[in-house]
């Protein structure tokens, strides 16, 4: 009896252990294009695009490998910030903006730390170990590993297979620390697969269902080069990323009489030529202008987004405000609102108003 129960005791076993063996190999076929493997192509493009993206903050650092973490604080022109938020950086934008003609300054107060691009932190104590950093970035608008024209949607659900341990273990990434981790962390070992479809989100904000590996590598390669990175350091160059034309025909249309604050074209100033006018426009697509008793009229409209934002002015009688102007920014850092429009380096036409 013994013997027959001891039979039938290791049958039973047998039977568990060849379950979990099944299961196992289900998981070790699973299809090609849903498996990640470690320091594949698609792995590393993942990695890229997750990674940290230190150009948000050059207006402060000038480094496009590295951000600064918050809270800190800087000297900006002689003024004292604490910045707690990207936000905040608008302000020391405001403090450049405050006048065209003087060369603008600003001090970091360390210490500071300062996040990679593989999200691991430094704090850095002082001036010459900050340039030590900053050196090694790569400059204005030069090629750099991180990918910034596509975002991955979370959370993303992942299992992980190790064929060493048989441990299978299946994680939720809810960031692209997370997700740069991840990736960073997989064994050769490792069995990954990606529980699909996930969703991307390109630079105009669509987004894109990617339902295997190989969708999503085409899909990051494709966009890898779609969009203005913003590697750069002109602060002012990228103010109207989220411009819309509701939002410029509700600024101009809810206030009157807008004054014109600088007026360049063919790289010669005419500040003061239309001193005195006030400039309204009106929900109907119509505009008038008034000065000394006098009042003409003409036409605008407003198409595109973001920095793609175009105003097309046609005043007949005012020859000098006529183009199709480009939107370069909205400010908004005192009492008064200042629309700024251009068309390369050559023509500039700012107007300004107390309206908030």
């Amino acid at each position: 009896m013994v013997f027959r129960a001891s039979i039938i005791i290791l049958f039973l076993i047998g039977l568990i252990f060849t379950s979990c063996r099944t299961e196992e190999t289900e998981f070790i076929q699973a299809p090609e294009d849903e498996t990640l493997v470690a320091n594949s192509n698609i792995a590393l493009l993942i990695q890229r695009t997750a990674s940290n993206d230190g150009s948000n903050d050059n207006i402060v650092d000038r480094a496009n490998c590295f951000d600064i973490t918050f809270p800190y604080t800087v000297n900006a022109n002689n003024q004292e910030l604490t910045l707690n938020s990207y936000e905040d950086l608008a302000t020391i934008e405001c403090i450049f903006d405050q006048s065209d003609d003087d060369t603008d300054s600003l001090e970091i107060i360390f210490p500071v730390t300062i996040i990679l691009a593989d999200f691991s932190e430094v704090i850095v104590t002082n001036l010459t170990e900050f340039n030590s950093y900053s050196n090694n970035c790569n400059g204005e608008n030069v090629f750099d590993e991180d990918i910034e024209c596509v975002d991955f949607q979370y959370p993303i659900e992942a299992s992980i297979f190790n064929s060493n341990n048989e441990l299978l273990d299946t994680i939720n990434i809810n960031s692209d620390n997370q997700l740069y981790d991840f990736v960073e962390d997989i064994d050769e070992n490792d069995i990954i697969t990606i529980e699909f479809p996930i969703t991307v989100i390109l630079s105009d904000n669509s987004e894109i269902i990617i339902n295997n590996l190989n969708e999503l590598e085409t899909t990051i390669e494709n966009a890898e080069n779609t969009c203005d990175e913003d590697d750069d350091y002109d602060y002012d160059d990228d103010d109207c990323d989220n411009c819309t034309p509701t939002q410029v025909e509700e600024i101009l249309t809810n206030c009157n009489n807008w004054e014109v604050d600088k007026l360049k074209r063919n790289g010669a100033d005419y500040d003061d030529v239309y001193n005195g006018y006030d400039f309204n426009f009106f929900t109907d697509g119509t505009m008038s202008v008034y000065w000394n008793s006098t009042t003409v009229y003409g036409t605008w409209t407003t198409s595109g987004s973001g920095n793609n934002l175009e105003v097309l002015i046609d005043v007949p009688s005012l020859p000098l405000c006529n183009n199709n102007w480009i939107v370069h920014e909205i400010e908004n850092c005192t009492d008064e609102t200042k629309i700024d429009l251009r068309v390369g380096d050559d023509d500039r036409l700012r107007y300004e108003n107390n309206c908030n």
